[in-house]
């Protein structure tokens, strides 16, 4: 499995980073090395393609549009953000499989927290105690997966007030901070069991 792993340790424009995610997933369509990269971004307000008007509440805010799935979310300082380039077509064709495997591996990942967190099959992304801990989007072009996910570590949850996360007025958002109050080594945790889960996909 000839992944390249890749870890930004300064916050990285999201353009930018969206840029050169979108030009690795060319890369990896002509049969390049397959990407992951560990980031977080400065604060930034995204609309995936099922986003709405009405889950803005302060218009005063930036909103960037993408390609992904999903409605509007925020990224900033103390989230940890993992893209990923996946070719598909070197392993199983199956979307639904790539989305269950990144969620059990967030799961997993929380467990060394002592964190207990699950997935919801009607409002995608991992969850604590009816909190929103991790958002999910990907976006699959010729088999080729690609975006990420986000997984709340420190960041200042208070930015989330500004939208309506993920379209669910009625759910709040929590991080390992607030569930647990140290946490170690979250970039190499997650690096291996990233690499145990994506090869069942």
């Amino acid at each position: 499995m000839d992944i390249e792993f890749k870890n930004s340790k300064k916050p990285v424009n999201y353009k930018k980073a969206l840029h050169l995610l979108e030009k690795r997933v060319d890369v990896v369509k002509k049969g390049g090395r397959e990407l992951v990269w560990f980031l977080e971004h400065p604060k930034t307000y995204t609309a995936g393609i099922r986003s709405k008007e009405e889950e803005i509440l302060d218009n005063s805010i930036n909103i960037i549009k993408t390609n992904r799935g999903g409605k509007i979310t925020l990224h900033n300082p103390g989230q940890l953000i993992v893209y990923f380039v996946i070719n598909l077509n070197k392993r199983k064709k199956d979307i639904r499989n790539l989305v269950r495997q990144i969620e059990n591996l967030i799961i997993k990942f929380l467990e060394l927290y002592k964190i207990r967190s699950y997935a919801d099959k009607k409002n995608i992304g991992i969850w604590v105690k009816g909190k929103k801990i991790a958002a999910i989007g990907i976006k699959v072009s010729r088999w080729v997966a690609y975006h990420g996910f986000s997984i709340n570590i420190k960041n200042n949850l208070d930015d989330y007030k500004k939208i309506v996360p993920c379209g669910l007025n009625n759910r709040k958002v929590t991080s390992l901070k607030k569930e647990k109050k140290i946490i170690t080594n979250a970039k190499k945790n997650l690096k291996k069991i990233f690499m145990k889960y994506i090869s069942r996909v």
